[in-house]
């Protein structure tokens, strides 16, 4: 049987989710809801997942966008959850080439800093072992004069020397997409938009949920063997409905990063570094033509679904990348975009944001309901494996977790040795259908694997795409997004399925009409609903460059 992913066949997803006896129901698409979607199916699990707003519109759209070993749980002596996140590393890398590549980070050493040169080498040491990692990727030491060579920009100024290690960069929306669309390929059914108002008891026992459809109002009965509570910031407010929120409990950390252009940021190398402030940790990467810097790390009470940057936010980052590459001068006008996101911590007294622990915790209600907080994006599938393990225990399905060795959507290309040459290959094949290099590359990366079939799109919608003023590349674009990737709001696209609110926002708002007419006609918009994702659209737009007035944050 083949299984869908399109927008435009939603209803049908619903009318199946609701006549079907599920093994599992999974509540959150973030990386974490799809990492579990994904193991219960390759299982062969019955499975279905809703999210109430779009996948990974949350907290796995809005990271520091690494899949990276945790250097700084080191520090809190986190030894196991550094051994597991760093060899999750080298997973996610081999199954999804397309949305992981290795980036190395420099970590700058100056005196009276919080690393000393020892310190820095026994301990990139520690990690490259309790990580695992591969010989050609493990850490070495520079001089002063190296450290300056890799990044000019630094500041000079009792600079020692540094370190290099690898991390992994990724694309932590599109990843998410990747394992949901992977999930959905072997029998999950996802939908996006979709609530659940509250849970279905009997004999006290959790028996299924009421979801109330985000697009239409309309309420539904979906019932399963088990309920896993996956909602990444709003997994307390679904134990609070089960009457089981006791004991440990969540607080929010507020994480900004902001984007410039790279001709006034223009970094040669990611940075890993401590803030002058108060000697946080912050990243500093070059990404296609933009980089990026972040994170702040404060404690969040406000509407969880919308963060926002405050000025505070945006000064305390530019003070800190200010006082790093002292030439750069950097000021608010610098910064082209930026994104906010919340990380769901399990609270512990007395201590500050940046010092709680990543790990996940997983609780147990009378109910049965099995919630999952905390970890990290690195260790999702590990996080999963957990999850499934204990729901395959009691209802006896004896089958082992199978997602190591699964390659995600789009992950096709022949291996990692092979990625390079299937890049060269497609960027040709894009060329030749009348995209310049930079296009046929761009898009090529993106889309991995599934680049032909964005191809086999751009071969068929030239005269729509005449017809709309769209760009004939973004319109194949949004067709696969659409029919393979469930988008349903224009946000969706702009953010979730291609990055450019925060990397290419210009782009953005130089198609956003005709993206938002095409629409319209697709799904056959009233004027009231055209509106309502129009002003959804120019909102992100203005806050992700418009802070917020706020009194000074916690740091």
């Amino acid at each position: 049987m083949t299984h869908t992913f399109s927008s435009e066949m939603r209803s049908s997803y619903v009318s199946a989710l609701k006549t079907k006896d599920l093994d599992l129901l999974v509540i959150g698409g973030g990386i974490t809801g799809a990492g579990i979607a994904l193991d219960a199916s390759s299982r062969g699990l019955s499975t279905g997942l809703l999210e109430m707003q779009d996948f990974a519109a949350g907290t796995s759209s809005r990271s520091t966008k690494l899949v990276h070993g945790g250097l700084r749980y080191l520090k809190q002596l986190e030894v196991k959850l550094v051994a597991e996140v760093g060899k999750e590393r080298a997973v996610v890398y081999e199954n999804a080439p397309h949305v992981t590549s290795p980036e190395w980070m420099l970590l700058p050493i100056f005196k009276d800093g919080t690393f000393g040169k020892l310190s820095t080498s026994l301990g990139l040491n520690v990690y490259d072992r309790l990580a695992d990692v591969r010989k050609g990727e493990r850490r070495h030491m520079l001089s002063k004069k190296e450290t300056l060579k890799r990044e000019p920009l630094l500041k000079k100024e009792k600079l020692k020397g540094g370190g290099v290690y690898v991390e992994y960069r990724t694309d932590d929306a599109r990843l998410t997409i990747e394992v949901m669309k992977e999930a959905v390929r072997r029998g999950a059914i996802a939908i996006n938009y979709m609530k659940v108002e509250s849970f279905l008891y009997e004999d006290g026992r959790a028996i299924g949920v009421v979801m109330v459809d985000q697009l239409s109002g309309e309420a539904h009965k979906v019932f399963a063997k088990k309920i896993v509570n996956a909602a990444g910031p709003w997994v307390d407010t679904l134990r609070e409905q089960d009457r089981s929120k006791i004991g440990k409990h969540l607080r929010l950390s507020k994480g900004v990063h902001l984007v410039m252009d790279h001709s006034r940021f223009p970094l040669s190398q990611a940075v890993y570094f401590d803030t002058e402030k108060d000697g946080r940790m912050v990243f500093a990467i070059p990404r296609d033509g933009k980089t990026y810097i972040g994170t702040t790390d404060t404690y969040f009470e406000g509407e969880i679904a919308n963060p926002r940057m405050t000025i505070a936010d945006r000064d305390y980052i530019l003070a800190a990348a200010n006082f790093m590459f002292p030439s750069l001068h950097l000021t608010p006008n610098d910064v082209e975009s930026s994104w906010t996101g919340l990380r769901p911590l399990i609270f512990e007294e007395g201590k500050g944001a940046s010092e709680v622990s990543r790990k996940d915790e997983v609780f147990t209600s009378e109910s049965g309901l099995i919630s999952i907080a905390g970890g990290k994006l690195t260790g999702y599938r590990k996080m999963a494996e957990r999850i499934v393990d204990s729901v395959c225990r009691e209802i006896g399905i004896p089958v082992t977790c199978q997602t190591e060795s699964i390659t995600l959507s789009g992950g096709h290309v022949g291996g990692i040795d092979q990625f390079g040459s299937f890049i060269k290959e497609h960027t040709r094949e894009g060329v030749s259908l009348g995209l310049s290099e930079a296009q046929a590359y761009s898009l090529s990366k993106l889309y991995g694997s599934n680049v032909t079939k964005v191809f086999a799109k751009l071969r068929q919608t030239k005269k729509h795409a005449e017809a709309f003023h769209l760009p004939k590349e973004l319109l194949a674009q949004l067709r696969y997004g659409i029919e393979e990737e469930m988008v349903v709001t224009p946000i969706d696209f702009f953010n979730r399925r291609t990055g450019a609110l925060f990397f290419n926002i210009d782009w953005v708002i130089q198609n956003k009409e005709a993206v938002l007419r095409y629409m319209k006609a697709v799904f056959e918009w009233s004027e009231e609903v055209t509106e309502k994702y129009e002003k959804e659209l120019n909102d992100e737009i203005y806050y992700a460059r418009t802070p917020v007035v706020s009194e000074e944050p916690s740091m």
